[in-house]
């Protein structure tokens, strides 16, 4: 079930393997991507999701660290929004999680902070109990009172949170961009289901280092 689809030598040829799968979708909906106007939304980069050692670990997870913190440096450079999530429950607020994974990421769970790969303190972080980071979150205040009409969505998991998010973002008004190669979870196809699924009705998926090309990144 789990594989490194992802490895850092070969994560760029493999993005654009993916891209021209799903290329005829995304030719047919091109919205200007428009970084004052955006936001960068980096999921639940926890440790938990990121330690060779953890029972969650995403073997392609390590892969997409560095196109992330580039991403993350170009809007800090830029004064943009950078909004990092930490999944955090509790038995309360799990709702049928619980029941689902028979495992928590609870609050003293030492893996369940973020990378220290990643400097969270670029962005603001907040706290999620289910894969939409819209629920029950102070997300939407957030974006709407930066004037964001767009959002840039990265991290794990592509085919749960990620793609959760993204399609909840896109209901409430939002113009979705997803990272191809900015995000990853378990396994090929769960990623390649996701971009499909999700270029059809909801994102325009981006290459990071397109994105990077629009923030006139130079690092």
């Amino acid at each position: 079930m789990k594989e490194p689809y992802f490895r850092q030598k070969s994560i760029h040829k493999k993005s654009l393997e993916m891209l021209d799968r799903i290329k005829a979708s995304r030719q047919k909906r091109n919205p200007i991507f428009t970084p004052e106007q955006s936001a960068l939304l980096v999921l639940d980069m926890q440790e938990y999701f990121l330690k060779d050692f953890s029972h969650a670990y995403i073997p392609s997870g390590p892969a997409i660290i560095p196109g992330i913190k580039r991403l993350i440096k170009s809007y800090s450079a830029k004064e943009l929004p950078v909004i990092f999530t930490r999944h955090i429950n509790s038995i309360e607020d799990a709702g049928i999680m619980n029941r689902w994974w028979k495992d928590l990421i609870k609050e003293n769970n030492p893996l369940s902070r973020i990378t220290e790969e990643l400097d969270s303190s670029r962005g603001t972080v907040i706290e999620k109990s289910q894969y939409d980071a819209f629920y029950k979150t102070q997300l939407e205040e957030i974006l709407k009172k930066e004037n964001v009409r767009q959002v840039v969505i990265c991290g794990v998991m592509t085919h749960l949170c990620c793609e959760t998010t993204a399609r909840s973002a896109f209901v409430r008004g939002f113009e979705v961009f997803f990272t191809i190669n900015g995000t990853a979870t378990y396994n090929e196809n769960f990623h390649m289901a996701t971009l499909l699924n999700l270029s059809h009705g909801f994102v325009i998926p981006l290459l990071v280092e397109e994105l990077l090309s629009f923030l006139k990144d130079e690092s």
